[in-house]
């Protein structure tokens, strides 16, 4: 059974309990992608912070986009509220025979995500139950995990990028670990 790994980072409504998705974004070692951008945050929990840093950067939600989905070639966008992503989310997970999910600091994304599916009981079959974190595979091969991701991953162009957007934040992710496992 193939397993391809699947990078993935979240934008949210803050570091505390009751946080909300903004969005999500997924890329495979293959280079598919999944994007989604949620419309029922908790618009009360969003700060000035949040709202330039993440809400700036936004892509489908600007563009006034609610309920829709695009996918071409194993990629996937979606723009809508959290009920309608978990089906889409699935077909998306569905082209892969098994999946292995890593994250950069990923308790809160993992939390997230398990949420989406409203239990990790009920994640989609084919994705391995324990995620891995970038972190700590820094930690494991000398590195402080402290460093910026962008510089680390893709050398000085990171500048020209959003950063805080969920399927960029997980491209940044996976030239890390290309990276740290090119020697592997």
């Amino acid at each position: 059974m193939t397993t391809t790994k699947v990078f993935f980072d979240t934008e949210f409504t803050g570091l505390h309990q009751k946080t909300t998705l903004i969005s999500i974004g997924f890329i495979s070692e293959c280079g598919k992608t999944f994007y989604a951008e949620l419309t029922d945050y908790d618009e009360n929990q969003i700060d000035e912070w949040l709202l330039k840093n993440v809400i700036g950067n936004l892509t489908l939600e600007r563009k006034g986009l609610a309920q829709t989905e695009f996918s071409k070639n194993g990629d996937t966008t979606y723009c809508g509220d959290s009920e309608g992503l978990k089906p889409i989310l699935e077909d998306w997970f569905s082209q892969f025979e098994k999946v292995e999910i890593w994250s950069d600091c990923l308790s809160y994304d993992w939390v997230l995500f398990n949420q989406i599916f409203g239990h990790a009981f009920n994640i989609p079959k084919n994705v391995y139950y324990i995620p891995f974190d970038i972190c700590t595979l820094f930690k494991a091969k000398g590195i402080d995990p402290d460093i910026s991701r962008e510089k680390y991953g893709c050398g000085e162009v990171y500048a020209e990028m959003p950063k805080h957007n969920a399927l960029w934040d997980a491209r940044v992710i996976k030239m890390c670990y290309d990276k740290l496992t090119k020697n592997d």
